[in-house]
């Protein structure tokens, strides 16, 4: 079995309190039991916005340069994930299949090495 990282990216304005209703709560709980039921997530989590982020990089010297917000100057941002152990990709795209629709929202589906 192989461990897949499912990531739910939100553009840098998401806006929880106005984009998440009760619905889409419900939806991914479900989610989430049926992960558990079929016995392939490993850990779940949701991130805090980008405005509290911090990003490291590594300096000539032995230095590192702390900034504000992601590292990569992007429009979207991985807003929380799982990580699954699946079969093989098909079966980890079948769940990130799920995972959009229940978080209404681009999913990023990738193995681990």
């Amino acid at each position: 079995m192989t461990r897949y990282l499912v990531a739910i990216h939100h553009p840098d304005d998401y806006d929880p309190a106005a984009l998440e209703d009760e619905a889409m709560h419900r939806d991914i709980d479900v989610l989430n039991e049926e992960m558990v039921a079929a016995g392939i997530r490993l850990f779940v989590g949701g991130l805090h916005p980008v405005a509290v982020a911090k990003s490291l990089k590594a300096r000539p010297g032995g230095k590192v340069e702390i900034t504000d917000g992601p590292y990569l100057k992007t429009r979207e941002h991985v807003g929380g994930f799982w990580v699954l152990e699946a079969a093989d990709m098909d079966e980890a795209l079948e769940w990130g299949r799920k995972a959009a629709i229940a978080c209404r929202a681009p999913v990023e589906v990738r193995a681990f090495h």
